[in-house]
């Protein structure tokens, strides 16, 4: 079932409320262009009109799209977890859900998934970075997120960077 969102809502709400103060008018639609004046400087007390109430906000009305679940393993006491992000507005269990939101908005580019795994032909260093894991599931920006990380090369450590501190900063201190 598609989201309806608070925009689609309004545009509802509104189109029935045309619809009713042309019913309530009894010009009907074409009357505008029937050419007479009459027809077009019609109006009808706004307490003759019948009492009009917003849609009943639901659940999922409620719900930011941004939300994602971040597993992370091995990377130290203090870092391991699992923990809930949501975005725009900011909150969750994440120790930064601000900063966790504010580096996913800053890799965001039309066009580029932030969560895209590295390319299979890159040329990555030798560089090994520790055993820590990350899982990443949830929606960010109307699309579903399943994405692993890891440290295992260069490639993979920047990737892992590039989203500190929706991951944990495993970085060498002074770097």
């Amino acid at each position: 079932m598609p989201q309806v969102t608070p925009l689609r809502r309004l545009a509802v709400s509104v189109s029935a409320a045309c619809a009713v103060v042309i019913a309530a008018s009894g010009a009907g639609p074409g009357a505008a262009y029937a050419g007479t004046a009459d027809a077009l400087t019609a109006v009808t007390p706004l307490d003759a009109l019948p009492t009009l109430a917003p849609p009943p906000v639901r659940d999922e009305d409620q719900v930011s799209g941004d939300h994602l679940t971040v597993t992370v393993r091995h990377a130290g006491a203090r870092a391991d977890g699992t923990f809930e992000v949501y975005c725009h507005p900011d909150g969750g269990s994440h120790p930064d859900p601000a900063g966790a939101c504010d580096a996913l908005d800053r890799d965001a580019r039309w066009g580029r998934d932030v969560f895209a795994p590295v390319p299979d032909d890159g040329v990555c260093t030798m560089r090994y970075g520790g055993p820590a894991t990350a899982h990443v599931t949830g929606r960010w920006a109307g699309r579903p997120v399943d994405a692993v990380y890891d440290r295992s090369d260069g490639c993979e450590i920047e990737r892992w960077d590039r989203l500190v501190p929706l991951l944990p900063d495993l970085r060498p201190v002074g770097r």
